[in-house]
């Protein structure tokens, strides 16, 4: 199954770690972000299956993110990748539609699988 991901990060280099975890296990096109607003103008112009989404970035940050996600009503399935550990940040990003909470520096086999438990392989 092919499928479109969107990786958003200002970091080049958590970017770049996520994309290799995801090429290396799926015949996806990988589209990428360096902060919010960009996610936001990719996801109303392509049909997008996963959001591969960090909370601390410039412009427009994971959470606004999510809330434009949640209130344009775009479907995806979206993985919160963020350093922001806090439990109560942890609880906000489910509650706006979230479907998993992934620790930075991304470990490949918890992202992984976090998809095949979504059917996302």
């Amino acid at each position: 199954m092919s499928f479109t991901i969107l990786v958003c990060d200002d970091s080049v280099v958590a970017r770049k770690q996520v994309i290799r975890c995801l090429s290396s296990a799926y015949d996806a096109t990988i589209l990428q972000a360096k902060n919010g607003i960009e996610a936001l103008e990719v996801l109303n112009s392509h049909q997008v299956d996963l959001l591969c989404l960090d909370l601390t970035m410039p412009e427009l940050d994971g959470v606004g993110v999510l809330q434009a996600v949640k209130s344009q009503v775009i479907e995806t399935f979206v993985i919160v990748i963020s350093a922001d550990i806090q439990p109560e940040m942890k609880a906000r990003v489910k509650q706006l539609g979230a479907i998993s909470f992934i620790e930075k520096p991304v470990k490949p086999d918890v992202l992984l699988n976090i998809l095949h438990t979504y059917g996302l392989r």
